[in-house]
């Protein structure tokens, strides 16, 4: 389970992300695209199992927050990117007056 902090560290990134104007389809997959490289999957994958079974060293664990933290700001671009897409497709699908419309009576 998540700590406070990391749920406080969410929250701000969160807040702290935002596309003035909206993103474009072509930016919204370009963001979809971003992850972790394959040189990093394993380290990780190395210090989540140390972790599991708590033997982290002072450096494992400051190292492990780093990526829990990249982890947190790219889920946050990754939602925000497939809620673009989202909203677009809709406006696409019932015009944008419309959709305007719909999302004030479904707040």
């Amino acid at each position: 389970m998540p700590s406070l902090a990391k749920i406080a560290d969410a929250a701000i990134w969160e807040r702290a992300i935002q596309f003035e104007g909206g993103i474009s389809p072509t930016a919204a997959r370009a963001l979809l695209e971003l992850r972790f490289s394959e040189q990093d999957l394993q380290p990780m994958r190395d210090l989540a199992a140390r972790a599991r079974s708590g033997t982290l060293t002072p450096q494992e664990q400051v190292q492990i927050n780093s990526f829990e933290q990249v982890s947190c700001v790219l889920d946050i671009l990754h939602s925000k990117a497939r809620q673009a897409l989202k909203n677009r497709q809709a406006s696409v699908l019932i015009g944008p007056k419309k959709f305007a419309t719909a999302r004030l009576h479904s707040s």
